[in-house]
């Protein structure tokens, strides 16, 4: 066991034990939502600054962000879900005196608890429960059952430093409804550790890792953020103001400031991830299509050829 990996979830553990929260003593579930508030800030909806939004009434604009809202949580159960079965499997193999070791434990009690948060206010909201499905299920029950090494860290920051972003805006939105706003606070607080241990546990994985072990987890890193970029929305959100699924999520992708919002929230994790030079190769063309990269991204210094 590294000294510096003991030393850092050693940190964890206690900052662990001075700074959880429990949702069920920390949010009121039985306050009524407050009326004419946004569940996501209004220019981070998907549809913002289209014609179909300015043809929305107020109540139709709410209630499509109400579901956008539904939509990231229920995402982030899917990816919590899986997150917490590659912790467990990792943690079969490691000693459970080190700290590291105990760390992954508390890491799945902690995404426990969020899982039962998001589930909470998605019923809260009375919408839908979105996740992926399809293929992309399957991408995530093959990845939960396998995922080790480098594609198994980069998978878990993609989607947590996606949401981290887009919650930290929101919890000091007033103009977001406020259960959301406490929801997307105790996330953050409890985030900021599981993120520190996966970018430190992923640099550690790339340097042990040889060439074609990388080759292979860049495509299935890339394929993770092309999960994560195109289903932050689902496409049967739209079905709440009217709108047919397929035609929202034309309008969402055509729509600039929704592309700008992704490219937005995953800045800080493409940064880290090109700083590892993980995202080349054969995961680069999904890489693209999920919105994440900016567009000078080629020009960058980091290669698109495998």
């Amino acid at each position: 066991m590294t000294p510096d990996r003991e030393r850092t979830a050693t940190r964890l553990l206690h900052s662990s034990a001075a700074h959880s929260y429990d949702p069920e003593v920390e949010i009121d579930w039985a306050a009524p939502l407050a009326p004419d508030t946004y569940f996501v800030p209004p220019h981070r909806s998907s549809l913002y600054g289209t014609a179909i939004w300015d043809r929305l009434t107020d109540e139709q604009r709410i209630t499509l962000t109400r579901h956008e809202a539904a939509s990231i949580a229920g995402l982030g159960i899917w990816f919590e879900t899986i997150l917490m079965q590659l912790l467990v499997r990792d943690y079969y193999r490691q000693d459970p005196t080190a700290a590291h070791a105990q760390y992954a434990l508390t890491e799945i009690a902690d995404e426990c608890r969020h899982s039962v948060m998001f589930g909470r206010m998605i019923e809260r909201l009375d919408t839908p429960v979105y996740r992926p499905d399809g293929l992309n299920a399957l991408l995530g029950r093959w990845i939960g059952a396998t995922g080790t090494g480098p594609r198994m860290f980069a998978a878990i920051l993609i989607c947590e430093e996606i949401l981290d972003t887009l919650q930290r805006e929101a919890m000091a939105d007033e103009r977001v409804q406020p259960l959301v706003r406490m929801v997307s606070r105790i996330h953050v607080v409890e985030e900021a550790r599981h993120v520190r241990y996966a970018r430190e546990e992923l640099a550690r994985q790339v340097r042990a890792a040889g060439r074609r072990r990388l080759a292979f987890d860049r495509l299935v890193i890339g394929r993770a953020a092309y999960l994560c970029g195109t289903r932050l929305v689902h496409p049967e959100v739209y079905r709440a103001i009217g709108l047919d699924p397929a035609a929202g999520r034309r309008a969402a992708w055509a729509n600039p400031h929704f592309r700008e919002t992704v490219r937005w929230a995953g800045e800080r994790v493409v940064a880290y991830l090109a700083d590892l030079d993980l995202i080349r190769g054969a995961g680069l063309p999904f890489w693209r299509r999920s919105g994440l990269l900016p567009a000078s991204f080629a020009g960058a210094g980091v290669s698109a050829s495998p």
